[in-house]
């Protein structure tokens, strides 16, 4: 079986590539902006925005990258009705997660927003509700990492 999984088509090399490639800039730009929210919890406003711009000009550009590279990769695969466990796994990890990104990035830019209005004050718990979606999609997204790899069934 892994003999066949080395050989694709070259047709799937340029939808894969942009899937790991938006895949990795989502993993790496979600770990930094909740660096910068676990900074904010301790009462850095420039932590709270700099968290919130990673939100806005990283994670979620590097999310739509990847899922629509998936979806063109499926679509060449002819997975898309799969009942394969990493392709289920892998729209969960994501369909699940663009809520919680949302929602993230919403309590991020009150809480970047509070902290421009009253400096000195409370972040409010806009990087706190940020800080706890973002540590449950990156284990979301470590699993379907896991899943994409392995390919278990």
């Amino acid at each position: 079986m892994s003999a066949l999984a080395a050989i694709r088509p070259d047709e799937w090399e340029l939808p894969l590539f942009f899937h790991v490639l938006g895949a990795m800039v989502l993993v790496g730009t979600l770990v930094l902006a909740i660096t910068y929210f676990v900074a904010a919890r301790r009462g850095s406003a420039d932590a709270a925005r700099l968290g919130f711009r990673t939100l806005q000009l990283g994670v979620i550009p590097s999310y739509f990258v990847m899922r629509i590279a998936a979806q063109w990769l499926a679509s060449e695969e002819g997975v898309e009705d799969s009942d394969a466990a990493w392709v289920t796994i892998g729209y969960i990890a994501t369909d699940i997660g663009l809520l919680c990104l949302l929602i993230a990035t919403i309590a991020a830019g009150l809480g970047s927003r509070r902290a421009k209005l009253t400096p000195g004050g409370s972040l409010g718990p806009g990087p706190t509700i940020a800080l706890a979606l973002g540590g449950v999609l990156l284990v979301a997204y470590v699993v379907a990492i896991w899943a994409m790899a392995t390919k278990p069934v």
